[in-house]
């Protein structure tokens, strides 16, 4: 896949990258562990003073960064300017945070002096997706940075302008050169870069085969990874729910992103005593969404980030409906316009066995499955190969406490739709990852847990 922005709206090539050679690549990774050499001793102080003003770049200049994110991958601009301003938020959190969070901990046993010390590792690979251009960016590298890493990023293709511009926001704020690096590479120079002794250890948030492809290499050299992966989040709609509120942020938490979250609301399973309301009123809703230019402060959905993706969510979707699911709307490219735009779609009455029973669908498709009862609603849920967030909706507080404990999956939220937060851990399991960013689990991933006694 060429390096290059390619507006998702028209199709136009607007920039390509020449991915940087051998040579360039080995300074740069010189450049990290010279860079780590002297950073990891800098006091926590001078990286949180940094750190606030890489906060204040991305907020202050939102905007332009949100129209380079909708420029390359579609998101409507709204959205974008709000996930440059989120970016802004974790900094914040993490120059507050991470020296309590790494300071030494005291274990008190009769006789000696025993703790625990934090350390970093050195440098830490970051191979991140399109989806969210900033956001899953600086949710691998803040807390890396603030523990005393050094990061190289490996971003997404399509995305080349806000790697390098990520790039500059950093040396802007007074992070030496080398801290932070954006690598123009091919994915084939991965298993490379693993296997480099400098590279200690990566985060990956991507696709299942681009996360075992990395932990493959990873474990051929022993070291650790973070994996964040697909998910078909299920939206778990019982009888007792809030229906406006369930209705309303059923259509938010599947078009989000334009519907390519690995969080979004996918499987809609619903109790049968107000199934048949639900999908009215979903129809009603999504009826009701303007498609179009993603730079329209008025546009709700805009195109999908590439031809393949358009491609690929219809093939699910017809491969679906010629096993028996039915469509209720949408279900087809929209051809009336240049781009990559598929209308807002649901799929009900889907049969075992079809994509729609068990795939991830990467767009604006709802999925929706009827239930008899609580017991139900759980089995469907779980019976998927992620587990990375789940939403239910019930004001009954013994459905509740049921819902928490047997979701299967690294995030359930009750009465709202699944969302990151600084923290809040997040992350997945099953097929859909493991370990956790975010929140104080997420500084702790890469760094040196060492254990001290002093007799």
């Amino acid at each position: 896949m060429a390096i290059a922005t390619v507006n998702p709206a028209t199709g136009e090539t607007l920039k390509t990258f020449t991915p940087i050679a051998d040579t360039e690549l080995e300074a740069k990774l010189t450049q990290a562990e010279q860079a780590y050499q002297n950073y990891k001793r800098i006091p926590f102080s001078q990286r949180a003073e940094w750190m606030h003003k890489v906060a204040d770049i991305v907020e202050n200049q939102s905007p332009q960064f949100g129209e380079m994110m909708t420029t390359e991958m579609g998101k409507p601009l709204k959205m974008a300017i709000l996930e440059a301003q989120k970016c802004a938020t974790v900094c914040r959190y993490y120059a507050d945070n991470a020296e309590e969070f790494l300071q030494d901990q005291e274990i008190k046993l009769e006789k000696g002096q025993h703790y625990v010390k934090y350390q970093p590792l050195g440098v830490i690979l970051g191979v991140m997706p399109w989806n969210f251009p900033f956001w899953q960016v600086f949710r691998f590298a803040v807390p890396a940075l603030m523990a005393g890493n050094v990061c190289l990023l490996k971003h997404a293709s399509n995305v080349p302008q806000s790697a390098l511009a990520i790039e500059e926001i950093f040396l802007q704020a007074g992070f030496p050169v080398g801290a932070f690096q954006t690598l123009l590479l091919e994915a084939s120079k991965i298993e490379k870069l693993m296997a480099d002794p400098r590279v200690k250890a990566a985060s990956l948030t991507g696709s299942e085969a681009a996360g075992a492809s990395l932990a493959a290499a990873a474990g051929k050299n022993l070291k650790k990874t973070l994996l964040e992966l697909g998910g078909s989040d299920p939206f778990i709609v019982l009888e007792s729910a809030n229906l406006d509120a369930a209705v309303q942020t059923a259509v938010i938490g599947r078009m989000l992103n334009n519907g390519q979250s690995c969080i979004a609301a996918k499987r809609f399973i619903v109790q049968e005593a107000i199934a048949s309301e639900f999908t009215n009123r979903l129809l009603d809703k999504y009826r009701a969404l303007k498609i179009g230019d993603p730079m329209s402060p008025d546009t709700d959905l805009g195109p999908l980030a590439t031809p393949k993706i358009l491609e690929e969510l219809d093939r699910q979707v017809q491969a679906s409906i010629q096993g028996g699911a039915k469509l209720l709307i949408g279900g087809k490219p929209l051809s009336d316009r240049p781009g990559n735009y598929y209308p807002p779609t649901i799929l009900t009455e889907i049969p075992v066995g079809t994509p729609a029973d068990q795939e991830e669908f990467f767009g604006p498709v709802a999925l929706l499955f009827t239930v008899k009862d609580i017991d139900e609603a759980i089995a469907k849920a779980n019976d998927t190969a992620f587990g990375l967030g789940a939403s239910a909706w019930t004001t009954n507080l013994d459905e509740q406490k049921r819902l928490i404990e047997e979701i299967e999956s690294g995030v359930v939220f009750i009465n709202s739709f699944v969302q990151s937060n600084p923290s809040l851990p997040f992350g997945g399991i099953k097929r859909s990852g493991y370990g956790r960013e975010l929140g104080l689990p997420g500084i702790l991933e890469f760094v040196n847990i060492k254990t001290v006694s002093i007799s």
